[in-house]
């Protein structure tokens, strides 16, 4: 993988924030792969072989029940690392990572990259910085799914998935936001369609197009702009430890 094409992708803003010497490090096992609608990369109680860093994919962390129910505790984009348990001398992950929105991201194989945040450079501040903005986000899920109605768990995931996509446009079928919410499908048909009834989105096969954005963080609870703050400070985070070092690949 070249410089150059590093220089054109798009970037994971975590990994876009480590220090120069320390990505020159990881730069030749970084491995750019296709993260795929659905797939998915680890299961629970799986062993990590891998960490990625996504840049335009978004991966959903669900807790699994023993009768196969599921549900979102966290999603992950281009601010952060999938993978953290290893940072956290876990054993095993204890959520089953997919794919919710397709994309790129780069993958590192887990021995050299737990190497390097052992180093305890700016890597490790990152990544710890990154894991409290996780923590922050599972707990406002948590409380949300508790308190809130399903319609304001939908706008708040759609606004929240929005926030890692370049359009307005997001690939994702009723029975897979469903999934992630832990409600039941016909609760996410109703309230997709009071949404689109009232014009914010519309939706046909798969397809959901956000066309008010304000009207969804209208009917949003807190929980959105709780979430959205903290990111807020993370990313406030990453500039100021950008700015603080070049960066190896930006030199040429």
């Amino acid at each position: 993988m070249s410089i150059t094409f590093l220089q054109e992708a798009i970037h994971n803003h975590l990994l876009a924030a480590v220090q120069a010497d320390e990505f020159e490090r990881l730069r030749p096992h970084l491995e750019l792969v296709q993260m795929q609608l659905g797939s998915i990369l680890y299961e629970s109680g799986d062993r990590l072989q891998h960490v990625w860093f996504p840049t335009t994919a978004i991966v959903s962390l669900q807790y699994i029940m023993e009768d196969g129910a599921s549900t979102e505790i966290a999603g992950v984009g281009n601010e952060g690392v999938l993978g953290v348990s290893l940072f956290m001398s876990g054993a095993a992950t204890p959520s089953r990572a997919i794919v919710q929105t397709g994309g790129c991201g780069y993958r590192i194989k887990a021995g050299v990259v737990l190497q390097e945040f052992n180093r305890a450079e700016s890597l490790q501040t990152l990544s710890l910085l990154y894991i409290q903005a996780l923590i922050t986000q599972m707990s406002l899920i948590a409380a949300c799914n508790r308190h809130h109605s399903i319609e304001q768990q939908l706008c708040r995931w759609l606004l929240l998935t929005l926030d890692r996509l370049t359009s307005n446009e997001l690939i994702m079928t009723q029975e897979l936001i469903a999934s992630m919410l832990g409600v039941r499908r016909e609760g996410i048909t109703e309230a997709a369609g009071n949404l689109k009834n009232a014009g914010f989105i519309n939706y046909h096969r798969g397809h959901i197009t956000v066309l008010d954005r304000s009207g969804l963080e209208t009917l949003s609870c807190e929980c959105y702009q709780a979430a959205k703050k903290e990111f807020n400070c993370l990313h406030s985070s990453y500039a100021a430890t950008r700015n603080s070092h070049s960066h190896g690949y930006r030199k040429k």
